[in-house]
């Protein structure tokens, strides 16, 4: 996993270590600054972001999202006032426990392994 020098960024870096340490050895993850927050990408597709509030972003499968959205700590996920489909956000309060950060990590890894293949970038 490629590991971006942390220092005077948006986003919140200790859930950033968290969400990395997590993702330890896991295959095909990289990460990348993006959207004020840190991506971490599995084979290219963005699986979790840790986000300048301490909330996590969590690509989930959209049958899934009514689901596990509960109006309070975990809600859609939107970009300009636009809801982003197959996209959660997660409140800090709902991650403060490395289960329940796992759980959350776990879910969006596991979503964009069942995605096809990014095309590589020439």
């Amino acid at each position: 996993m490629t590991r971006p020098i942390l220092g005077d960024v948006a986003y919140d870096e200790v859930l950033a270590l968290r969400i990395r340490d997590l993702l330890d050895g896991e295959p095909g993850v990289t990460s990348k600054k993006m959207f004020g927050g840190l991506g971490f990408m599995v084979e290219g597709h963005m699986a979790v972001a840790a986000a300048s509030s301490g909330a996590l972003m969590v690509r989930a499968d959209p049958a899934d999202c009514a689901t596990w959205t509960d109006g309070r700590t975990v809600n859609a996920m939107e970009m300009r006032g636009r809801p982003m489909a197959g996209w959660l956000l997660v409140d800090s309060a709902a991650v403060a426990g490395d289960d329940q950060l796992g759980q959350w990590v776990d879910r969006g890894v596991r979503f964009v392994r069942t995605l096809p293949p990014k095309p590589s970038s020439p």
